[in-house]
């Protein structure tokens, strides 16, 4: 594999970032998420959200020689994404980061994801967080089984969106953050 490394987004990063979420979403999401959702992703339109997110420093990306291959946003989870069914908050709720990883899936299992996850997990414990969670559909199991390889566990707690008139099923993963990279 070429040089392959993680840095905090810059500014000139956003239009990259947002293609590749773009394009991700595509090709990973075409069985999960409808066609003309997936088709309404537009890249002027998405980016000033990922440059407010860049601008924050919430958002790492990988990169394998010249080419970025990969995100990952990393931030304080709101309240609503690390309730309890019921409402309730958990006594850790301060302290837990809502994480995402986005890895193109042609560059995919060749590390980006993992690099991409323990960096951001250092940035948060360095920040005080002591946990993490993400949102999966439930039907992506690629990415279940990533955050599974890095000890998170589904929580039992599920959320049903509507995307385009089609419910779509998502569990939340969640997990510690003492992730080492290795060799």
């Amino acid at each position: 594999m070429a040089d392959a490394s993680v840095r905090t987004a810059q500014p000139d990063d956003v239009a990259e970032i947002a293609r590749i979420h773009r394009d991700t979403w595509r090709t990973a999401y075409r069985d999960i998420l409808p066609a003309e959702v997936l088709d309404s992703l537009d890249v002027a339109e998405t980016a000033p959200a990922w440059a407010d997110a860049v601008a924050r420093g919430q958002v790492l990306v990988a990169a394998e020689g010249r080419w970025t291959v990969g995100f990952c946003v990393a931030g304080p989870a709101p309240e609503d994404e690390v309730a309890n069914a019921d409402g309730s908050l958990p006594a850790d709720a301060s302290t837990t980061a809502l994480v995402s990883v986005l890895v193109e899936p042609r560059w995919g299992r060749r590390g980006h994801g993992g690099r991409l996850l323990a960096t951001a997990a250092g940035h948060l414990r360095e920040a005080g967080a002591t946990r993490g969670v993400a949102w999966v559909p439930e039907a992506d199991r690629s990415s279940i089984d990533f955050y599974a390889k890095a000890e998170w566990e589904a929580d039992g707690t599920v959320r049903t969106l509507d995307a385009g008139g089609r419910p779509v099923r998502e569990i939340r993963m969640t997990g510690g953050l003492s992730l080492l990279l290795t060799p």
